[in-house]
């Protein structure tokens, strides 16, 4: 009987506008499991999705656009100031979204065997749900560039910005509690050339498991 296939959990996390999507990339093309956890929560209210119909009556079907979907800029204008509002957003979605998360995962073990399942998500340190993963990658950039990205990404004046940057754990924090983290402050080349040597010692730890150290320093 053959031994069942070992699965390194990591999750990543950083600082908005931060280079997640590009490390992410990059970490799919080296071979491990990337999850996307906000592109799972879009994906459930775009049209047809599996949270449009609760998500519309706790919120009204004003939120609704006119193909069927959730009008995610407007509802999130709503969210984004009112923490009751957020919540009941998130018992709706992070159910839902940690159900399809698991199941991609399964996938991937089962048909590859042993490999690294990366789940994507901005507030693991908010959260605590960093603790449920054997390894915390989070990255990061100098602060005025991560300020630039963001404006230039999402067409937002300087004060809106920073209102979003803030409503975040500083990625300081968030580097606290880092297995490794990877910094996007340099050229494109400077940050494949980090991520893949973060890949080589998530592979390592791979080889290691189940026995593992607690932590190990960025």
């Amino acid at each position: 009987m053959s031994a069942p296939a070992r699965l390194l959990s990591v999750g990543l996390t950083g600082g908005i506008a931060c280079g997640r999507t590009t490390v992410c990339a990059i970490l799919a093309r080296l071979g491990a499991c990337v999850v996307d956890m906000d592109q799972l929560a879009h994906e459930l209210v775009a049209p047809g999705g599996a949270a449009v119909e609760q998500v519309a009556e706790a919120f009204g079907t004003g939120y609704l656009d006119p193909q069927g979907g959730i009008r995610r800029k407007a509802l999130a204008s709503v969210v984004f100031h009112d923490p009751t509002a957020r919540a009941r957003l998130e018992s709706i979605l992070h159910p839902l979204i940690l159900k399809k998360a698991e199941t991609i995962i399964h996938d991937f073990e089962t048909t590859r065997g042993p490999g690294i399942a990366v789940t994507d998500a901005a507030l693991l340190v908010e959260t605590g749900g960093w603790r449920r993963y054997h390894r915390l990658v989070v990255v990061a950039c100098r602060p005025e560039l991560q300020l630039r990205r963001l404006m230039a990404r999402d067409g937002l004046s300087e004060p809106e910005a920073q209102a979003r940057i803030a409503s975040q754990a500083p990625v300081d924090d968030k580097k606290k509690h880092a297995d490794y983290v990877i910094d996007t402050s340099g050229t494109l080349a400077e940050t494949e050339t980090r991520t893949r040597e973060v890949y080589a010692l998530l592979l390592e730890d791979l080889v290691a498991l189940p026995d593992l150290p607690s932590r190990r320093e960025p």
